[in-house]
């Protein structure tokens, strides 16, 4: 049987395939990036499918528009206005299945075979999975502490043609690392005279337990070149897979819809009368905090135990939000090597190898501590610092 060069060249997903082995209740799993179950708000979403489903009927179980339900737009759009001071209409918002999702589409309307796409290094594993069924050429640009290297980012704009670049600007997956204020501005400075579509992916920014919102990179100030997007996935359920795109760019958007009928003509509209009900009858930021209280409890309890059971030689992120620490172990280390002898000791994380594009091997490795009570936390870094 022939297949599609699209498939052939498009790496299976690390994280998914070694979801799928961790059926061992013995193991620690800090692999996946899965939000904490008991943060789900399952008592509020029953009641708010049963007020749904009263208050709608057969609208829940009918065919909808692609462009997604109008008045759960208002709510995110709404939410943009009182966080950010961004003005966006319903009609800049579309509501995709995930926003796995919304990187398809971005893919399908904005690369042909061999267009440059411009990533962090390391990147999201997701986005370089979506993006590869377009056949486009990857470029990365290294990621400091405080972001993308500047001056980096400026020669790979000059040397090339890049059409898209993707970043997740905060608590960055796989690094947990946030832009700064400064970079975000010198980011916008350069990109502002290239053509480049700047594509902010914003799926853990309501997730800060340390420091200040910051204003995002193109979203309010690169209108035409700018899409963000966003997702319910880690603040109320990953399993209903509602994210959304937004962007000012009114023929972009066209494009998307256009992409979106021929993918699957409309998001799942029980789950958009569902998420909206609850977000109207709740209070979503008291919902958040019980998140956030959450999380940074949690990080705090991986960072302690490994600063008491990790090498002085191996160096990790400290994130202010988010799911994710970065490790980085001695020059000639092998992520995959350490992998291996930790699932002897029953305990799994993720390599880095997958998070850059045609890196052999690489000595750097994710960590999530969203998953796992501070018990288990400090158990699976023992484990791992006694390898180390």
């Amino acid at each position: 049987m022939n297949y599609s060069n699209r498939i052939l060249n498009t790496p299976s997903s690390f994280i998914r395939d070694i979801l799928k082995v961790l059926g061992d209740p013995e193991i620690i799993s800090f692999a996946g990036g899965l939000p904490n179950p008991i943060s789900f708000p399952i008592k509020e979403m029953q009641q708010a499918i049963e007020g749904a489903i009263q208050k709608y009927g057969s609208k829940l179980f009918q065919y909808s528009t692609t462009e997604g339900l109008v008045p759960l737009k208002e709510t995110i759009a709404a939410r943009y206005k009182k966080r950010f001071g961004l003005d966006f209409s319903p009609d800049d918002i579309l509501l995709t299945n995930g926003s796995q999702q919304a990187l398809d589409l971005i893919g399908k309307v904005m690369l042909n075979k061999g267009d440059q796409v411009l990533i962090e290094e390391p990147g999201y594993l997701g986005a370089i999975q979506a993006l590869s069924l377009c056949e486009p050429e990857f470029l990365s640009v290294p990621l400091e502490n405080d972001g993308i290297d500047v001056q980096k980012l400026k020669e790979t704009l000059q040397k090339n043609k890049v059409k898209v670049m993707y970043t997740v600007p905060n608590f960055q997956n796989p690094t947990g690392l946030t832009y700064s204020l400064e970079k975000r501005k010198a980011v916008r400075e350069v990109l502002a005279k290239y053509d480049t579509v700047l594509v902010e992916d914003d799926p853990y920014g309501e997730l800060r337990f340390q420091g200040e919102s910051l204003p995002y990179i193109g979203a309010g100030y690169l209108d035409e070149q700018s899409v963000l997007m966003g997702s319910f996935s880690k603040t109320v359920t990953p399993g209903m897979r509602l994210g959304y795109v937004v962007t000012k760019n009114k023929q972009l958007m066209r494009y998307l819809v256009t992409a979106k009928q021929g993918s699957d003509l409309h998001t799942n509209v029980f789950t958009q009368y569902a998420i909206n009900e609850y977000l109207t009858n709740n209070s979503y930021e008291d919902h958040i905090k019980k998140i956030v209280d959450l999380y940074g409890q949690q990080a705090s309890a991986m960072l302690a135990a490994m600063d008491e059971y990790f090498p002085k030689t191996v160096s990790y992120t400290r994130p202010e939000g988010g799911m994710f620490m970065w490790v980085t172990m001695e020059k000639g280390r092998s992520a995959m090597d350490l992998f291996n002898r930790a699932m002897e000791k029953k305990v799994a994380f993720v390599p880095g190898n997958p998070f850059y594009v045609g890196a052999p091997d690489v000595n750097t490795f994710r960590l999530n501590y969203t998953n796992a009570t501070e018990e288990i936390i400090k158990e699976g870094i023992k484990r791992l610092g006694s390898i180390l």
